[in-house]
């Protein structure tokens, strides 16, 4: 079944584009043609186990899918004639199974255009075209753009939407249309083969295929718009690079770095190639674009017969001129290797520390790579070392996982002392720290060791260390969540003796904000309607009538329960209540004799199974979470509360303490 699993994976990856745009073309519908091919893709999961692969696994994917499409469109009884016409050019156009995956050349590039449609951002464009075009996953495609998984799937979402919604259609595209989307085609194109180039995931360093489509693609596009400098400049970058590949892994399958390849085994065709590319960027004119100045880069490093020959001082100037045109976070980063090389590690080390503070790069695993290759070309081996260990830990690539392992163990022994991983994790164990301190405590905790590497020796943890993490992490962040964070490390400095860490974290003015302002009439109100659910009244007629904090009724279980004397004694406090929460009580409970009195609305996921103690033996849900429990009654008491944003279970509590004194 792996096995299976496998050869559908490579296939998608493979053909997806293809697949794609020949569905689109015929029936005219971008979402249409992908959850077509999506359950194609199911039935050879289904099928293929126990009928074994067909000798061209795309081209049985297109008909499955194909058939998919067709079967769709007589369900859904479109217009008579439009439905005869969409069909009859379906059944002409199914290939064979013995042929190949169906699409014409340029479909391929139809669809690029079309996944880069003026409607659409930036952002959506590029997601959209690297899920179709390549089939990359949403996790491949946030690792490639730096961008979280859950914010790739819903621009992809949104783009499918808009296309929808404005009838795009795969159309050649017209002399406008090229020069307003080309750019974003070229910078797809360039993130897939860098995706081929060096894998964000897997087993391996390279995904070849990958390479070859997008340099397949980059040709046409090209061959297309012969008078664009940057589509030529493109391709002359894309064939430098790729003929590298065969010197660019060791005999044990270990990445070999520029410096240390053998250039003899650099394809020279290849490189023949990409000068002639970059001669026909050049006859094309115009001023150098990203993509030009990219390719004279490839080019000085082709040129040099070995690696002291590298003219690193022509290179950083076209890394400057770079910079001015796309000052990225990864060109910034690419720049400091270049001024390293050609000015001294030192001065590489400055220009890292100007970008390190980029939130983009603070998940990026090659700062931390690129840091530790300059320390330890500074004679900072120690440093270089926990730098070389954060960067293994950042990568999902195998090999570069275990390059970078190896590199950290060349260097001088583990130091002795205690280290930040250990420290966070001895912190977050101790006993006197709640389950709840403890999970608030650990995400500020844990980026802190993402950020500097768990590795690092608490001698060197800084306060312009920690301050850096802050600046990535939460330099934008609203004023309560930045102290919050602030104070966890406070916390931390204080309980494992590392006074000082914070000193460069100053406490930020959070704005002011009037208390709710909720009468006890309109809690009583809120009880005893109708429009909440008897869970909930009985929460709030408890903490109203009894005082204890919400943690405390929260923990409440029904064999604690003595309705009679209308009391309960939970984590050694005394809890009672009056006649509102007595006359509710028994509704709740029901026919539970054990188990959480306070039940949420669902069962646990089998990822997030809490503790036994926190399941009723009776329904399988778990017991009702504090902030669950906060945000029902913000929501149900905004109503009453003068200022509209609704109250808090505290405020229930206070209440009661208010109603006792008065008494």
């Amino acid at each position: 079944m792996n096995e299976v699993h496998d050869v559908v994976d490579a296939v998608w990856k493979a053909e997806s584009a293809r697949i794609v745009a020949a569905l689109t073309r015929v029936v005219r519908d971008l979402g249409t043609a992908e959850e077509c091919a999506q359950d194609a893709l199911v039935d050879a999961l289904r099928q293929w186990p126990h009928e074994g692969v067909p000798d061209n696994p795309a081209a049985w994917i297109t008909t499955a899918a194909k058939r998919r499409a067709l079967d769709r469109i007589r369900r859904e009884q479109r217009l008579e004639r439009e439905h005869e016409r969409i069909a009859h050019d379906l059944e002409r156009a199914a290939p064979e199974e013995a042929g190949g995956p169906g699409g014409e050349p340029e479909d391929v590039l139809r669809l690029l255009f079309l996944t880069c449609h003026p409607e659409l951002s930036v952002g959506e464009r590029v997601a959209l075209t690297l899920r179709l075009v390549t089939g990359l996953t949403d996790n491949e495609i946030g690792r490639a753009l730096l961008t979280p998984e859950r914010d790739i799937a819903r621009r992809i979402a949104s783009a499918k939407r808009t296309l929808a919604e404005r009838g795009a259609a795969l159309e050649p595209p017209g002399p406008e249309e090229v020069a307003d989307r080309l750019p974003a085609v070229l910078d797809v194109i360039s993130l897939v083969f860098n995706e081929g180039h060096t894998a964000t995931a897997g087993p391996g360093l390279m995904r070849p295929r990958l390479c070859a489509e997008a340099l397949r693609t980059g040709r046409m596009l090209a061959a297309l718009v012969p008078d664009r400098a940057e589509a030529h400049a493109l391709v002359a970058l894309m064939e430098l690079q790729r003929s590298r590949s065969a010197a660019r892994i060791g005999p044990s399958g270990e990445p070999l770095r520029l410096h240390e390849q053998d250039r003899s085994r650099w394809d020279r065709e290849g490189v023949r190639r990409g000068f002639a590319a970059m001669l026909r960027a050049r006859d094309a004119g115009g001023p150098p674009g990203p993509y030009t100045l990219q390719a004279a880069i490839a080019v000085c490093h082709a040129r040099a017969p070995d690696a002291e020959a590298t003219d690193w001082g022509r290179i950083a100037l076209l890394y400057d001129r770079l910079a001015d045109l796309t000052p990225t976070p990864v060109v910034l980063l690419n720049r400091a290797v270049a001024v390293g090389f050609a000015h001294g590690p030192e001065r590489g080390l400055e220009s890292v520390e100007a970008v390190a503070a980029e939130p983009a790069l603070r998940d990026y695993h090659l700062l931390p790579s690129v840091r530790g290759d300059l320390l330890a070309r500074s004679g900072r081996p120690a440093e270089a070392r926990v730098e070389f260990e954060r960067a293994a830990a950042l990568t999902d690539n195998s090999a570069e996982h275990a390059f970078l392992l190896r590199r950290a163990a060349d260097l001088s022994a583990a130091p002795t002392g205690p280290l930040l991983g250990e420290t966070v994790r001895a912190f977050l164990a101790r006993d006197d720290l709640g389950e709840q301190a403890a999970r608030s405590y650990g995400r500020t905790l844990h980026r802190l060791c993402r950020s500097l590497g768990e590795g690092l020796p608490l001698t060197d943890l800084t306060a312009e260390r920690v301050a850096g993490v802050f600046a990535a992490a939460w330099g934008g962040a609203a004023a309560r969540t930045w102290n919050r964070h602030r104070s966890a490390v406070r916390s931390f400095a204080a309980r494992m003796d590392l006074a000082g860490i914070d000193a460069a974290l100053e406490r930020r003015a959070e704005p002011a904000t009037a208390p709710a302002e909720i009468d006890p009439g309109a809690v009583r109100a809120l009880c005893e309607g109708e429009g909440a659910s008897v869970r909930e009244r009985v929460l709030w007629c408890l903490l109203s009538e009894s005082g204890v904090p919400a943690r405390t009724a929260l923990a409440l279980n029904v064999e604690e329960l003595d309705l009679d004397d209308r009391s309960a004694v939970v984590e050694g406090a005394l809890v009672t209540w009056r006649s509102g929460t007595a006359r509710l009580l028994p509704d709740l409970v029901g026919d539970r004799t054990r188990g959480p009195l306070f039940l949420s609305d669902r069962r646990p996921g089998p990822a997030r199974t809490p503790g036994a103690e926190d399941l009723c033996p009776d329904t399988g849900r778990r017991r009702l979470s504090y902030e669950r429990a906060e945000r029902l009654f913000a929501l149900a008491s905004r109503a009453v509360d003068p200022h509209g944003r609704g109250g808090t279970l505290g405020l229930l509590s206070g209440i009661s303490r208010a109603g006792r004194r008065g008494g």
